[in-house]
C-alpha cells in the first residue's frame, strides 16, 4: 500500500522525537478524535497532527480504535522501533511472569563470536553478553573494572554475524577512546576499521565521538547510521541522563531512533534518582522503559522494584569481581571560633537571597558554591574561582560590602587559624607517607587544590586539574616517583577513565557535592579489577560539623541508598552507611534544593 491509498501515515516528525500522523480528506474527523487519546498531541490541520515518539510508544494500543486498521501505513523506521520494543517489553514481562528465559547458556557465546574473536572473557562477562543479546536492545550497569567495553565489542561482533547490524556508532566521553581502540586490536583478528568521527566516514566499521560533539554532527551521523544497520553503544550513558530535556540527550535520542539497536554503559544509572533511570531506559526502549521505570517505582517497594526492571539490564558487581572490600570513613571536624563566626555570618547573609531567590536555579547554585567553599576555608570566597573550573563551579570573588565586619574576618582569617581540613588532609598525608603508601586527596575548587599542593610541598604532589596541561606527566610521577606521595584533583576532571589502584589505595575527600555519579566514579579510581585480595582501600571524607557538609552526606546517602536498591547491589548501599572516626590532625535536584533551603532557614533562626 502507498502512503496515498492509506487512511492514517505515521511518520518522524521534523525530528526523531515526533511522530507526525496523516490522513486525507475524508478521515479528519477519525484522526481528531484519536490524537484526544495522546497527552502530547498537536493538532497542525485538520488532516494533519503531531505526537511526541515517546507518547506514541507508550500508548501503541490507543492505535486499535482506529476504524481502518488495514490502511495504516508506517514509516519503516518508525515500525521498527515500535516493534521492537513492544517485543523485548513482552519478553521482559514474561521473565518476571516466571517464564523462562529465551537466552542463549554463557557457554554458548564464544561460538557465537566466531573465529575471528581471539579475547579472554570472564564468567560474568559472558553471562552478561548472553544476556544481551537476548534482547533487541540492552543496558549494561555494570561496576567500572567489569570489562564493560569488551563486552559491548562483543555484542556487536555477536549482532554482525547473525546479520543484525553492520556497523557501531560509539558515542562516550574522550577518555573512553583509548578502550574501545586497545580492546578492538586485542579481541578481534582482524579488527574493525575503527575511527575516530571527524566529517565522513563511509569505510568504517566502528565510529566513535565525544558527546560535546554530538549534536553539531546530528546531521551526518544520521546518515551514516541510517546508511546500514548500525548498533548505537552509549558509553558513560549516564551523562545524556537529562533524557530529551539535555543537549546530550536529546542528541542520543534523536539518533537512538534510526538506529538499529541500542546498547547503554555506565555504572552509575540513577545517580540523582529515578528520573536519570527514566530517561536511559527511555533512550534504549522509546515509550516502554520511562513507563517501567516509573511503574515500578511507584509501589515504592524497592525490592519489588528491582525485580521487574532486572530483566532489562545486566550487572557484575565488586562482589562478583572479586574486590577486597573498600573502608569508607567520615572524620567530623569542628570549626574553630573565627571560622565558625564567618561560616553563621554567611548563612546570615545569603538565607535572605536564597528566600527571594527559591526558583532560581543558577543563584542557588551559586549560594551553594560559595557554602562548600566555606566549609573549607572561606578565604577562598575572597578570591573566587579560575577560568579552568567546571561550568556549574565558576563564581566571582563573594561581593560583601568593604568595610562590613564580615569582610573584615574574612580578610583576617588566613593569620589567625588554619582551615581544618587542609590540616587533617595534611595529617593523614603524613601518616600515609611514614608507612609508604601514597594519597589521592580529591577537592571541587582549584584554589583549594593549589592551596593544598603548598601545604603539602614536602611530599612533593602531583596536580591535576582543567587549568593543568601536563596531565600525563603528573598521573605518571604520581603512579612511579617515589617521592612523589599525594595526588590532588577534582572528581570533575579525574573521575572517569584512569587507572591508579596499583599504585594508591588511599583517598581523601576534603568536600564532595550533591553529584553521586560523580562520587561513585571517583571512588573506583583506586578501587577496580586487578586489586590483590591482600590490599586494603581506604576512603576518608572530611565533613566540617554543622555546615553544608551535613546536607551534602545526607543526600549522597539517599541517593547511593536508592541506587544500591534498585540495582540490588549491596555494595553500592553500603557506600551509604559510613563509619564514624576519630580526627587525628553539582548536580542539584529538586530533594538537594529543599536540603539547602532548609539548612539556610535553620542556619538563619
Amino acid at each position: 500500500m502507498t502512503y496515498s491509498d492509506a487512511s492514517l501515515e505515521i511518520t518522524f516528525g521534523n525530528d526523531a522525537l515526533t511522530a507526525r500522523l496523516r490522513s486525507p480528506e475524508g478521515y479528519e474527523d477519525q484522526l481528531q478524535r484519536l490524537v484526544t487519546r495522546f497527552a502530547s498531541a498537536r493538532l497542525k490541520s485538520r488532516g494533519s497532527a503531531e505526537v511526541a515518539v515517546d507518547d506514541l510508544l507508550t500508548n501503541l494500543a490507543e492505535l486499535a480504535s482506529w476504524p481502518y486498521p488495514e490502511s495504516v501505513t508506517w514509516e519503516p523506521a518508525l515500525a521498527t522501533l515500535a516493534r521492537d520494543t513492544t517485543l523485548d517489553a513482552q519478553k521482559a514481562a514474561n521473565h518476571i511472569d516466571g517464564a523462562p528465559p529465551e537466552t542463549m547458556s554463557p557457554e554458548e557465546v564464544p561460538h557465537s563470536l566466531g573465529p575471528t574473536w581471539k579475547g579472554d572473557l570472564t564468567s560474568f562477562q559472558r553471562r552478561d553478553i548472553a544476556h544481551l543479546l537476548s534482547l533487541r536492545h540492552g543496558a549494561n550497569f555494570s561496576v567500572p573494572g567489569a570489562g564493560k567495553t569488551r563486552v559491548g565489542l562483543a555484542v556487536f561482533q555477536a549482532m554482525r554475524l547473525k546479520g543484525e547490524v553492520e556497523r557501531v556508532l560509539i558515542v562516550g566521553p574522550k577518555s573512553c577512546y583509548d578502550a574501545w581502540q586497545s580492546e578492538n586490536v586485542e579481541c578481534l583478528d582482524p579488527p574493525l576499521r575503527m575511527e575516530v568521527f571527524e566529517t565522513t566516514h563511509t569505510s568504517a566499521q566502528a565510529l566513535i565521538i565525544n558527546y560535546e560533539r554530538l549534536k553539531g554532527s546530528l546531521s551526518t551521523l544520521t546518515q551514516w547510521v541510517r546508511t546500514k544497520p548500525t548498533l548505537l553503544v552509549l558509553d558513560e550513558a549516564h551523562r545524556m541522563k537529562l533524557g530529551a530535556e539535555g543537549v546530550y540527550g536529546a542528541a542520543c535520542m534523536a539518533l537512538g531512533a534510526h538506529a538499529q539497536r541500542r546498547l547503554i554503559l555506565t555504572g552509575t544509572p540513577a545517580p540523582n534518582g529515578i528520573k536519570d533511570l527514566e530517561n536511559l531506559m527511555g533512550f534504549v526502549w522509546p515509550g516502554h522503559g520511562k513507563r517501567t521505570v516509573s511503574n515500578a517505582i511507584a509501589g515504592g517497594d524497592l525490592a519489588t522494584a528491582s525485580k521487574i526492571l532486572r530483566p532489562l539490564f545486566t550487572r557484575t558487581t565488586k562482589g562478583e569481581l572479586g574486590l577486597p572490600p573498600v573502608t569508607v570513613s567520615q572524620r567530623f571536624l569542628d570549626l574553630p571560633p573565627l571560622h565558625r563566626e564567618i561560616y553563621d555570618g554567611l548563612i546570615g547573609y545569603f538565607s535572605a537571597r536564597a528566600a527571594a531567590a527559591a526558583d532560581d536555579l543558577q543563584t542557588l547554585g551559586r549560594i551553594l558554591v560559595y557554602l562548600l567553599m566555606a566549609s573549607i576555608s572561606p578565604a577562598l570566597l575572597a578570591a573566587g574561582t579560575t577560568k579552568y573550573e567546571p561550568l556549574a563551579y565558576r563564581v566571582p570573588p563573594l561581593p560583601i560590602p568593604t568595610g562590613s565586619p564580615l569582610m573584615q574576618l574574612l580578610r583576617d582569617l588566613p593569620s589567625y587559624e588554619l582551615s581544618p581540613k587542609y590540616q587533617e588532609t595534611l595529617a593523614i598525608v603524613a601518616l600515609n607517607a611514614a608507612k609508604g603508601r601514597k594519597t589521592l586527596v580529591w577537592s571541587s575548587f582549584i584554589r583549594s587544590i593549589n592551596t593544598l599542593a603548598s601545604i603539602l610541598r614536602e611530599y612533593n604532589p602531583a596536580v591535576v586539574h582543567g587549568g593543568v596541561e601536563d596531565r600525563d606527566v603528573q598521573i605518571s610521577r604520581f603512579k612511579s616517583d617515589s617521592d612523589c606521595m599525594v595526588l590532588l584533583s577534582n572528581p570533575a576532571t579525574l573521575g572517569e577513565g584512569i587507572s591508579l589502584h596499583h599504585a594508591c589505595h588511599d583517598a581523601v575527600y576534603v568536600d564532595r557535592d550533591f553529584a553521586a555519579g560523580r562520587y561513585l566514579q571517583s571512588l573506583d579510581r583506586i578501587h577496580r579489577l586487578g586489586l590483590p585480595p591482600s590490599i586494603e582501600t581506604r576512603v576518608t571524607v572530611l565533613t566540617s560539623t554543622e555546615t553544608i557538609d551535613e546536607v551534602v552526606n545526607a543526600r549522597l546517602n539517599a541517593k547511593l541508598e536508592f541506587m544500591g536498591r534498585i540495582l540490588d547491589d549491596p555494595t553500592v548501599q553500603r557506600l551509604a552507611d559510613l563509619d564514624e572516626e576519630p580526627a587525628v590532625g553539582g548536580g542539584l535536584d529538586q530533594s538537594d534544593l529543599a536540603a539547602l533551603m532548609g539548612h539556610l532557614r535553620a542556619g538563619a533562626n
